[in-house]
């Protein structure tokens, strides 16, 4: 495993449960450390979206996680919602990056405002104010003012905000095409190499 600090990965209730499930199957192949947070809702949508039932108890779900995607032991280390004492809810242990995939509105909303109403919010407001890189992946069309005015707030305080919108010039031939498009964008942004898409005018990495 990687020396490096943990990436965390937050699924909440949007739809695209496929972009975390393939984000999360890449940062293992790649060797990351993971801290993972499902939403009650995230759980739900990918029953309905993926077929897959994520166990709610953490230490289940970590195991899980860790047989789908072949994780070395201790890879993966998942926290309840209500975790306060994860390493992720203090500013003196923060991940290296998180990223929100997919996230809701709501989330944004939350994160925007500060509220800190679950270890999902409070771990981004963590990133935020330890400067480090909180990816948001906002799945919902079309936006509103509101949406559009809490993603201007959270881009002045350095967040990425990401919207699924995957682009078709790859000419994508299958769902997981799409999805890949979406993923290989996040691991850019994390500085992790990957072969999932090469990038535009180039050839893609070894």
């Amino acid at each position: 495993m990687s020396a490096e600090r943990p990436i965390a990965v937050a699924i909440t209730g949007a739809s695209g449960s496929q972009y975390a499930l393939r984000l999360i199957e890449r940062l293992v192949a790649a060797g990351r450390e993971l801290y993972v947070m499902v939403s009650a809702a995230g759980q739900i949508v990918l029953r309905m979206e993926a077929g897959v039932d994520i166990p709610a108890a953490p230490g289940d779900a970590a195991t899980w996680f860790g047989e789908r995607y072949h994780a070395a032991p201790g890879q993966i280390r998942v926290f309840g919602r209500q975790d306060w004492t994860a390493p992720v809810a203090s500013g003196s242990n923060p991940p290296e990056a998180m990223v929100v995939c997919p996230c809701t509105t709501g989330t944004l909303a939350a994160i925007a405002a500060g509220q800190s109403q679950n270890l999902i919010d409070r771990a981004a407001d963590v990133v935020i104010k330890e400067r480090r890189r909180l990816i948001l992946v906002v799945r919902e069309t079309p936006f509103s003012a509101i949406h559009l005015e809490n993603m201007l707030r959270l881009a002045h305080a350095g967040v990425v905000i990401m919207p699924a919108n995957p682009g078709f010039y790859h000419r994508p031939e299958s769902v997981a095409d799409v999805v890949d498009f979406m993923v290989a964008r996040i691991l850019d942004h994390l500085d992790i190499p990957h072969t999932l898409m090469p990038p535009w005018g180039g050839i893609v990495a070894e």
